[in-house]
């Protein structure tokens, strides 16, 4: 069993940058692909960003790919989204998400952060 909390979420205007931070317990991370997830009002929760057990590899969705950029530190058991150039479309609850089998399934995730961009 793996619990995951977020934090780092806030107000930030368009244009700043946050980092959003995940530490998990229970279990190591470094057996786990970690990924971000958010969810907007109104709308499904979608992909934002993954990276591999070794941090060797990640993938981002097209919306935010050349501004967010993931990382984890195994050693303290954290994942980290640094988010730069946010965008009012970038506002979300932000979830980070553990796949322990690196098939895309995510079993475990956090409560989530809210991110909210002014314009």
């Amino acid at each position: 069993q793996v619990q995951l909390v977020e934090s780092g979420g806030g107000l930030v205007q368009a244009g700043g940058s946050l980092r959003l931070t995940c530490v998990a317990s229970g279990r190591t991370l470094s057996s786990y692909q970690m990924g971000w997830f958010r969810q907007a009002p109104g709308l499904e929760r979608e992909f934002v960003a993954a990276i591999s057990q070794s941090g060797g590899n990640d993938y981002y969705a097209d919306s935010v790919k050349g501004r967010f950029t993931i990382s984890r530190d195994n050693a303290k058991n954290t994942v980290y989204l640094q988010m730069n150039s946010l965008k009012p479309q970038d506002t979300a609850v932000y979830y980070c998400a553990a796949d322990p089998s690196s098939s895309g399934i995510y079993r475990y995730w956090g409560q989530g952060t809210q991110v909210t961009v002014s314009s």
